[in-house]
């Protein structure tokens, strides 16, 4: 009569390993792949950078569309814009008399 082998059959050793290779490769997936861990701290970081600079870019359009309203024609007040030609450039019309 033989003794019992103290050695695990060769099926489950391979079972084993088969079972430890796939839980490694979806480890890894979940940390590293493209919907992994990592890659969701980068897209959080990603998220924070453009935040900032659409804020950026709000305020400067802010401040465009504040300089830009004086010249659309609603906002354009003739009588001012003709005061101010006439003072800096030194514009008259036709039918004025300049008396010193």
């Amino acid at each position: 009569m033989s003794l019992p082998s103290s050695r695990p059959p060769v099926g489950t050793i391979l079972l084993l390993g088969i079972a430890l290779a796939i839980t490694g490769n979806f480890a890894f997936a979940a940390m590293q792949g493209d919907h992994g861990l990592l890659r969701r701290v980068q897209i959080q970081a990603d998220i924070a950078a453009l935040e900032s600079r659409k804020a950026e870019l709000q305020a400067e359009l802010a401040r465009l569309s504040n300089l830009t309203t004086g010249l659309s024609d609603t906002a354009l007040d003739l009588d001012l814009l003709d005061e101010r030609a006439r003072l800096v450039l030194g514009y008259l019309r036709a039918d004025e008399v300049v008396i010193h």
